[in-house]
């Protein structure tokens, strides 16, 4: 997302004021495809055909491993799922929504590496008008898709929500905060969140207006499952202090992990990444539960 001077801004909200529009053009940058689904005959599922873009560092076996089907959102749009088992009998299910600018393909390695260091599976999901799935990226799509593919984790895996960790990466903590004020869940992990579409555009902006998209400074209060929020300090993209601003306002926090030095898109990189998300899962929950 990047800034728009106040005549562009003045431009977006006058032909005419409409949050859709304004939430397209401030977050939405879909890549080209990566991958392709194909169906079976009854159409319940497909087979992934990853292209080179999708830069796959894996086998075969790995691929193999991913099960990838077609859902309906509420609007209609047909939202592209894909499910990772990257551990044997996990107790956890990460419902993923990745951010901005990439699909499902592009992720599916980052998938596989991540769910088999931290044994859990990853059922992840594509934007309408990202990767393979129909329709426009738009906020009220946003927030049908993320519900979409929740119901489909819960009837087609029957996984219960107390097994399921939601996380969200950036343009995904949206969806994620909004499906969290919305259903309780075993966790949610807020990666790099922004607390509105205006006070990124715009840092100064103290109040939500009606027009601002993305509210989710608005939301995350109303969240009953705890919450672990992860933001780099030096982050470009997202300032630093929406991170700070979403922890303080969350009811159930764990403690956050600040990456000292780290941007937008290199927290990963960050050996206290993995090592913070794998004693929150192995070591924090389990305890929060027994409590």
């Amino acid at each position: 997302m990047n800034g728009l001077s106040f005549s562009e801004l003045c431009c977006l909200f006058c032909c005419p004021p409409c949050p859709s529009r304004i939430a397209a053009k401030l977050a939405f940058l879909p890549p080209e495809p990566t991958y392709s689904i194909v169906t079976d005959d009854t159409g319940t599922r497909g087979t992934l055909h990853l292209t080179d873009r999708a830069e796959w560092q894996f086998s075969d076996r790995e691929l193999e491993s991913i099960e990838v089907f077609y859902t309906r959102n509420k609007r209609g749009n047909r939202i592209a799922c894909m499910f990772v088992r990257c551990a044997p009998n996990p107790k956890y299910t990460i419902l993923f929504s990745h951010g901005n600018a990439v699909d499902i393909g592009q992720m599916s390695s980052f998938y596989i590496g991540l769910g088999s260091r931290l044994n859990c599976n990853i059922f992840s999901y594509d934007y309408s008008g990202y990767g393979s799935s129909s329709g426009k990226p738009l906020e009220r799509n946003l927030y049908a898709d993320i519900e979409a593919a929740w119901q489909a984790l819960r009837s087609r895996y029957g996984i219960s929500p107390e097994n399921i960790i939601l996380y969200g990466q950036s343009i995904g903590t949206v969806p994620t905060v909004d499906l969290a004020s919305r259903y309780e869940s075993a966790a949610v992990i807020l990666h790099s969140p922004l607390m509105s579409g205006m006070r990124v555009a715009f840092p100064d902006t103290r109040r939500t207006w009606w027009f601002d998209p993305f509210p989710s400074i608005d939301k995350c209060s109303k969240v009953a499952s705890p919450v672990l929020v992860i933001h780099g300090t030096e982050d470009e993209v997202i300032d630093f202090s929406h991170g700070l601003a979403i922890y303080e306002r969350c009811q159930h926090t764990v403690e956050p992990l600040w990456v000292e030095g780290a941007g937008h898109n290199d927290v990963e990189l960050f050996g206290q990444y993995l090592e913070r998300l794998r004693n929150f899962i192995t070591q924090e929950l389990p305890s929060l539960t027994a409590s």
